[in-house]
């Protein structure tokens, strides 16, 4: 890992999750989640002060990413929640089978190398009559956009700590046995509209 990686990436990366359009996307499904819940791809802690306290009895965050555990840790000095941190990436979930109610997801699988692989063991964690909840940024229905999203995708990458801009979000959880109960899309405003197509919702393991 480089000196980019270790420092700036994380800083960048920070600052972009805490825009504010993205703010109001977390507000909508992050206090859905219930429970035994696992956050794959916690960062530096954004979607914290989202959840309803009440109904979350333990938090299980998953962030591979030393950089991003240590933006976290004000804020978890400051959450009221029980949370343990898990040091791994979403493709290998230290969790036993059908053991969390929730899986909160957001900002995540654009980053994730093999994210069919994570979404597998998203599945496997899961509850019978569990839940995730995702908001995710992913590919344009517009054809124009979405050339510029596969035009860019390798820069934007680099530079994003891997994020990719034009994964499919809807046809991943399909292809990954996953049912989409709800799912809703926008282009949020204040965003470029190359990075800005959203999807968010709620799905079930088939």
């Amino acid at each position: 890992m480089n000196f980019y990686q270790r420092h700036i990436e994380p800083r960048l990366v920070s600052i972009a999750c805490s825009a504010r359009p993205i703010a109001r996307q977390r507000e909508k499904i992050v206090p859905r989640a219930k429970g035994a819940v696992l956050e794959v791809g916690f960062g530096a802690g954004h979607n914290l002060p989202y959840y309803e306290a009440g109904q979350v009895e333990r938090l299980y965050a998953l962030e591979p990413s030393l950089g991003m555990r240590k933006r976290a840790a004000k804020r978890l000095s400051e959450s009221p929640l029980d949370i343990e941190l898990l040091d791994l990436p979403g493709e290998e979930i230290p969790l036993a089978d059908k053991s969390v109610d929730s899986v909160l997801i957001t900002y995540t699988m654009c980053t994730i190398p093999e994210v069919g692989k994570a979404l597998g063991e998203m599945r496997r964690v899961l509850r019978p009559g569990g839940e995730m909840y995702f908001c995710e940024h992913g590919r344009a229905p517009d054809p124009g956009v979405a050339k510029w999203q596969d035009r860019l995708n390798g820069v934007w990458g680099a530079i994003g700590g891997g994020c990719n801009l034009n994964r499919d979000i809807p046809n991943l959880l399909r292809d990954s046995d996953f049912v989409i109960d709800e799912l809703d899309e926008i282009y949020l405003p204040g965003t470029p509209r190359f990075a800005g197509y959203n999807y968010w919702g709620v799905a079930k393991p088939a």
